[in-house]
């Protein structure tokens, strides 16, 4: 049996992997998350062992982190606007939980972790396609706080043998996501309740779109490798918002208002990634389409989110 702690777990994401991971027959699931956003109650607690903990709390992570073969670390403050308003918060949570887990894991024998990372932020605004090779510039407290976690998990496989990667998500997306602030769940919550969609810049800005059950796919076939560093994550090609929101148009069959405004400062204006080395390395191979993903999750808000 593999024992398997998510940090996080009751996220948006981590209820996806969960779910994932518990239904195979050789893995037992442990979740670790303080509820800020997340909430146990949309995790099968049938299936999911759950502890309400912080990564600030040495007890309650050694609480989760006994007996555990491997660590999906998913525990993080995410959003960059928010980050530029409060870097101290963002560096707590991000930094320093990052550090308490290594430092535990290390101590506890836990020989594998795989942690969620970031391209764009990272890398900040240069010449897409990103790829792993390109010298990180960070735009953002954000994204300078999950490159020093990159740090973190190089250092700790090079001292310590704690095999680890960091797998750099691209814009996630899917069912499940109604409390995220991220653009797709934001738009599909404006479209239900009638008011306009807002976009900053005249919309031709490109991000990289993937589907969230691609995700944890990606997530398990990497925890199952031995991989180590930095894999970028996404669909492997550019869609603007103009190009994202014709096809919110689609799958949800309404008209609806579109403002733009100027352009805020940190964002990254354009992004996608390559994702040939995540495909050589583990067979990461994402296979939902924009318009096939949009309409699950459209569906999914349609019938929960009102």
């Amino acid at each position: 049996m593999n024992n398997i702690l998510i940090t996080g777990g009751a996220g948006f994401i981590g209820r996806h992997l969960a779910d994932h991971l518990a239904s195979r027959d050789d893995t037992a699931v442990t979740v670790i998350d303080n509820e800020s956003l997340g909430d146990r109650r949309h995790l099968d607690l049938e299936k999911v062992r759950f502890i309400h903990g912080d990564l600030a709390s040495r007890d309650d992570l050694e609480a989760a982190l006994e007996g555990q073969d491997a660590v999906v670390h998913l525990a993080a403050d995410t959003r960059v606007m928010d980050s530029i308003e409060n870097p101290q918060r963002n560096f707590d949570n991000n930094v320093i939980g990052t550090f308490n887990l290594l430092e535990l894991s290390r101590e506890l024998g836990v020989r594998r972790i795989v942690a969620a990372s970031t391209g764009g932020a990272i890398l900040g605004d240069v010449e897409p396609p990103v790829h792993e090779e390109m010298a990180p510039r960070p735009t953002s407290p954000y994204g300078a706080s999950k490159l020093m976690l990159e740090g973190y998990l190089s250092a700790y496989s090079s001292s310590f043998g704690v095999s680890a990667c960091a797998l750099r998500f691209s814009n996630i997306y899917g069912p499940r996501s109604f409390h995220k602030g991220s653009v797709v769940a934001h738009f599909f919550k404006q479209i239900i309740a009638g008011d306009p969609l807002v976009v900053y810049g005249d919309g031709s800005q490109t991000r990289d779109y993937l589907y969230v059950g691609d995700l944890v796919e990606a997530i398990r076939m990497a925890m199952e490798s031995d991989v180590q560093g930095p894999y970028q994550l996404g669909s492997g090609h550019p869609t603007t918002l103009n190009q994202l929101i014709e096809v919110m148009r689609t799958v949800t069959g309404r008209d609806f208002e579109v403002e733009y405004r100027d352009f805020r400062p940190g964002e990254v204006r354009d992004t996608w990634c390559q994702v040939e080395k995540a495909r050589a390395a583990f067979g990461y191979d994402p296979s939902t389409g924009l318009e096939e993903g949009l309409r699950a999750t459209w569906t999914w808000f349609d019938r929960h989110g009102a």
